[in-house]
Formats: structure tokens, sequence, C-alpha cells
């Protein structure tokens, strides 16, 4: 089972020999591509091999892409990733729309839920029970967009009356990179299993790659807003941004065992896929974590 996430930071080449990621900078190391599942590329001057991709790709490694700033900016992503693709995607367009908004209601129920938790563990006790109030009221489908209200309540209970998710500031800059790791690997676990990352339950932005992962990721982002909230940056340097991949070694628990978060999203999205292709809500097993 992979798990490390592996981040190259400094020039260097990268290619393969025999089984290995090899990385040839000041000093030679090697890597097993079977440990590895997430490879970070933060530095523009890494060059690497169309080998070595090739290999990576076979083993369904996520492979993030940096940009000069060092903030993730592209993936690689398969054309397939499952051997019955074909079959997945077929079913996948027959969720009917009565599944889908009994998952996203689950789904939106499980984020704001996590939420309240993380309030009321800062003591905010008028926002917690505004966010329980919120729950109280979902409708299916989250038609009346409690979602929406529930995420303004939080993060002005979080950052301040001021905040706005569209300042620039660290903050932001935190959550953001953040969000983009959870993505990632939600992505790579829908494309893993077979799925069109295009095609969402509720997101549905004609151009959005991946509307699905978007989807999907909204009951881990309390975890990512937490380790933010305790870390309060002040600037966003690579430090912080190191800081920040560890959280996918954190620890989860999820359907009576202890995970990696990593490994955690990879059961939790597994079993999103069982409830929409069984009609059967009961299915998801959510990640759970002490803030």
């Amino acid at each position: 089972m992979s798990w490390r996430t592996v981040v190259i930071s400094s020039c260097c080449k990268l290619d393969y020999n025999l089984g290995c990621m090899v990385v040839r900078g000041e000093n030679t190391k090697r890597v097993f591509l079977d440990e590895i599942a997430v490879l970070v590329i933060e530095n523009t001057a890494v060059s690497l091999t169309e080998y070595l991709l090739s290999e990576l790709i076979a083993r369904k490694v996520k492979v993030i892409f940096c940009d000069e700033k060092r903030n993730p900016c592209a993936e690689l992503v398969p054309y397939a990733g499952s051997h019955d693709s074909s079959r997945k995607i077929k079913m996948q367009m027959s969720w009917s729309d009565d599944v889908k908004n009994a998952v996203w209601t689950e789904i939106i129920a499980e984020k704001i839920g996590k939420q309240a938790d993380f309030l009321e563990k800062l003591d905010k006790q008028r926002e917690t029970y505004l966010l329980r109030q919120y729950i109280r009221e979902l409708e299916f489908g989250d038609t009346t967009n409690r979602e929406g209200h529930a995420a303004k309540v939080y993060f002005n209970a979080l950052f301040g009356m001021e905040f706005t998710r569209s300042l620039e500031c660290p903050i932001n800059a935190a959550l953001n990179y953040g969000y983009s790791l959870i993505l990632s690997i939600c992505s790579r676990e829908i494309t893993a299993g077979g799925y069109l990352n295009q095609l969402g339950i509720h997101h549905d932005n004609a151009f959005n790659a991946f509307n699905l992962a978007c989807d999907l990721m909204e009951p881990i982002r309390p975890f990512v807003d937490g380790m933010v909230y305790y870390e309060k940056p002040t600037a966003f340097e690579t430090e912080q941004k190191h800081k920040m991949l560890g959280m996918l070694s954190d620890e989860v628990r999820i359907d009576g065992t202890r995970q990696t978060l990593l490994n955690g999203i990879k059961l939790y999205v597994r079993s999103v896929f069982s409830a929409l292709n069984d009609a059967d809500v009961s299915l998801i097993k959510f990640c759970k974590y002490e803030f």
C-alpha cells in the first residue's frame, strides 16, 4: 500500500530505474515507487523522463505540479484508472437525481456537523447553535443552501467578521493550498476507481474538470480549516506548505479503523461510490478526526 508524500523542492532530474524513482541532484537518492502515494514537484527547474511518468501513472501515484510560486497549478490525470472504467462510467451516468441528491444531503450534513464540532471545541456557543440549527433545517439536496449560510457564520467565527474567502491574505492562501491537496487526493481516487471527474453529483460547472472531486472533498475541508486556525499563518511560504503536506499522514478514524488521512479519503470515496451504485446512503463511511 502506498503511503509516502514525496516533495521535490530543489533543481534535479527524476528518472526510473528498477522499480525506483531516482532523484539526481547534488546527491542521488532512490525512492521505491510502490511506497509513493503523492508526488509534489515544487521546483520548476525539475526535469523528469516520460518513462518515469508512465510508471507513476501505472501505480496510480498522484503527481502534483507547482508554479513558480510553489503553489499547485496542475496534476497528472490518466485517461483510465481502472480496467472496467467503461462499466463504471455507464453506472455513473445512470445514477438518478434522487440518489445523487440523497448523497449530497448526507455530505453537506456531515460537513456542517464537523464545522459545528470545531466551533464547539473553541467554545463558540452561539455560532455552534446556529450551525446545528442549519443541520436541522437542511432540506433534500440542500435546496435552501444551508451550506452557504453555515460557511459565512463559520469562517467569521474562526477568522473574524472582516474575513471573507475572497481576501488576498496568508490565511486564504493556506486554506486554498490545503483544499487543493484534498481535491487532488479525491481526484486520484475517483480516477483510480474508473469514474469521470467531470460528472459531479452537485457541482455542475461546464468549465470545471473536477466537479465530482469538488463534491466529495466537502466533509474533509474542516480538517484543513482546523490546521490553518491553529497555525494562524502571517505568511505562507515553503515551510508552511510543507507543514500542510504533512496533514496527509495525520490519523483519522473511519469504519472502526485508524488510518492516515490519505488512506481514509480512499476508503471514504469508495464508500460514496457504493452508496451511489446501490442507492443506499447508509453505506457512506466518513472520516472522523480530532481538531
